[in-house]
């Protein structure tokens, strides 16, 4: 009786581990505060394991929330916080490698939920991505569709505080750059 309780409580705690390492979190220190995702390769694997290789690789450390559509009279919910293609000293930052569009994958562009950003080519997701501040399900098809892959676990109230930092122009024109950078410090995986 006694081995089979304990391999049961072995089975539990392999599954435990095995599910953590199934869906990987990652913590994104900035000056704003801090907020952890976590990631779904289960739906998205190829875009994950190519953010994780940004991850590991330290390439979002000093890049900047370079795009920030938050709550207006048009958008009381505000839209998205963009960020890992603009350094800190706000010079563009490319990641060197594209990955194919997996959306439609069963995940929508809620709130709270990290989407890749892209060209209008729908295959053309590198580093970039954003964090929806509502629910914004038509990008799920929009252009080919932007892909999901991942949810805000813990410090939406962080990804809120960027939201609602007053903007600027940007290059474009578009009133959408932070007066003050908000700068990610780390983003590192989530020790279990």
């Amino acid at each position: 009786m006694t081995r089979t309780l304990i391999a049961a409580a072995l089975l539990v705690a392999a599954a435990g581990r095995s599910q953590a390492q199934e869906k990987p979190q990652v913590v994104f220190e900035t000056s704003a505060g801090n907020f952890t995702i976590e990631l779904e390769p289960a739906k998205a694997p190829k875009t994950v394991e190519s953010f994780l290789k940004f991850v590991d690789d330290g390439f979002y450390a000093d890049t900047i929330f370079h795009r920030v559509i938050g709550p207006s009279p048009s958008k009381p919910k505000g839209f998205m916080i963009q960020g890992g293609g603009v350094t800190k000293d706000g010079k563009p930052k490319e990641g060197g490698r594209t990955t194919k569009n997996e959306s439609g994958n069963g995940l929508s562009n809620q709130r709270g939920t990290l989407a890749m950003a892209r060209t209008n080519d729908p295959d053309s997701a590198s580093a970039q991505f954003f964090v929806n501040l509502t629910d914004n399900s038509f990008l799920d098809d929009a252009g080919g569709g932007y892909t999901t892959f991942g949810k805000v676990v813990e410090g939406m109230d962080t990804v809120d505080k960027i939201s609602k930092m007053p903007i600027k122009p940007d290059r474009r024109g578009e009133a959408s750059q932070p007066l003050e950078p908000v700068v990610v410090k780390s983003a590192k995986r989530k020790k279990a």
